[in-house]
């Protein structure tokens, strides 16, 4: 398997080196050459695999003969044994006839940002170890990629990690999980700023190609393609325990930065039957505006109940963009400049359409949101945290017509908003037992203004600390 720049300029890689990289050299995100398939037989020989097992079938395309089969398995055991506290790893709790959650808020840090991250920090160590190199991660997080990375790689021999989060807007939990992580090898940075702001500058130190090597800068974002990869496993995972590959499922899928539904399209490309995908989003609605006018424009970022998707700048929608305009490289990047340069741009109509028959999109501001918790606690007894508010309103709205399985991802454990769900539904979440001290604990932050220079000077100094 080989990785191609959506960019067009960047070179070629396998997957150790597209791991280690991150982001292209050209700016463009790097997906596979061609996506790998399954026949029906196929996924129904592995419908009824575990957890572990499955990741191996649905993984090994993607990473090729970079890591051995045995290799593969002994560290996808790691990844998924004890770092997550139920049996199933992904749990599927039925709300309705027809409705259901994917529970994906049992790892280490209580959100979906674990299955990918607690797997990307062995694969650096992995590929690290053979080359003696020690890598330095920059990344930008609107609240659970930061936790779920720093929980990943603290303590590791050859790894630092530096990572922003716009100061003031993440939940209290997302913040002391982070700042709480007192490790040689760990810096947390609060931005005046929002994430966009925060992400923008993780971009600008990629595009110093002479930085980047000084320091060997790669990724944690899921501008990484692993981050995505290791996401693919559950929508498998889901759908084979209810019914696919002989009937099609639909998925709704809160989100802000586009991977999480980047997942459920590669899924869908490799052959599992998902009848259509929900984009469901908050205030900061630039992919359900996308979807409706056909006009991809950034706009003010606004501080919501659901903080992680509050992202005016969706970064892997370049991933599908890139499909959709058939791999056509010099038109991606002028989409992109367009952005850079006039805020926005307007998609082919072909491509449009093609978005359109593959996803709806909702929009719920916060009122909405605080409803759908209440809503949810009062039919089923089920407590969701506003991400997951988010993702049952968009199935809700967009997914009524549709009489087969529906799945909702539950992205996050309502004790990380805690406040939220509070006012919402008046009952107070509780941190699981590995958590209950988190608010006692000594944390540490370094506060910076939103600045290129000053950042790049810290990594500067801490990397060769």
């Amino acid at each position: 398997m080989h990785y191609i720049s959506t960019r067009g300029k960047a070179p070629k890689l396998n997957f150790e080196d597209v791991t280690l990289t991150g982001l292209g050299r050209d700016g463009g995100l790097y997906v596979p050459e061609v996506w790998p398939a399954f026949t029906q037989d196929d996924m129904a020989a592995m419908a009824s695999l575990s957890y572990v097992d499955l990741a191996h079938k649905v993984l090994k395309p993607f990473i090729g003969d970079s890591l051995e089969d045995a290799e593969l398995l002994e560290m996808l055991q790691a990844t998924y044994s004890a770092p997550f506290r139920h049996d199933a790893v992904a749990p599927l709790t039925q709300l309705d006839t027809n409705d259901w959650l994917l529970e994906l808020y049992h790892g280490p840090t209580l959100a979906f940002k674990d299955f990918a991250l607690q797997l990307l920090g062995r694969l650096f160590d992995t590929f690290t170890a053979r080359t003696g190199k020690t890598i330095t991660i920059v990344g930008a997080t609107s609240g659970d990629t930061g936790s779920a990375a720093i929980e990943a790689t603290r303590g590791r021999d050859n790894v630092r990690i530096f990572m922003l989060h716009p100061k003031g807007r993440v939940s209290e939990v997302q913040r002391r999980q982070m700042t709480t992580i007192i490790e040689d090898n760990v810096t947390n940075i609060a931005v005046d700023g929002t994430f966009d702001d925060c992400q923008n500058m993780v971009k600008g130190l990629f595009g110093d190609l002479d930085f980047r090597d000084n320091v060997g800068l790669t990724a944690v974002n899921s501008i990484n393609w692993a981050r995505i990869m290791a996401q693919v496993v559950y929508y498998f995972y889901a759908g084979f325990r209810l019914g696919a590959p002989s009937r099609e499922i639909a998925f709704s899928v809160p989100t802000g930065n586009f991977g999480d539904v980047f997942a459920g399209y590669v899924a869908k490309q490799m052959g599992l039957p998902i009848a259509k995908m929900v984009i469901a989003t908050n205030q900061n609605d630039i992919l359900a505006r996308t979807l409706a006018s056909g006009r991809y424009a950034r706009g003010d970022v606004f501080a919501t109940l659901s903080p992680s998707m509050d992202i005016q700048a969706a970064s892997n929608f370049e991933r599908i963009l890139f499909d959709l305009v058939d791999r056509d490289s010099d038109q991606l990047q002028a989409m992109m400049d367009a952005v850079v340069n006039d805020g926005g741009f307007e998609l082919p109509k072909k491509a449009l359409a093609d978005l359109r028959q593959m996803f709806a999109a909702h929009r719920s501001d916060d009122s909405a949101t605080s409803q759908m918790m209440a809503q949810t606690l009062a039919n089923s007894g089920i407590l969701v945290d506003p991400h997951t508010a988010v993702g049952l309103a968009g199935a809700e709205a967009c997914l009524s017509g549709f009489n087969g399985p529906k799945v909702t991802l539950a992205t996050a454990h309502p004790a990380k908003f805690g406040r939220a769900v509070i006012e919402a539904t008046g009952r107070d979440p509780q941190l699981p037992d590995h958590m209950a001290d988190l608010f006692s604990r000594t944390e540490a932050c370094e506060n910076i203004a939103c600045d290129l220079s000053v950042l790049r000077e810290m990594i500067l100094k801490g990397s060769s600390a």
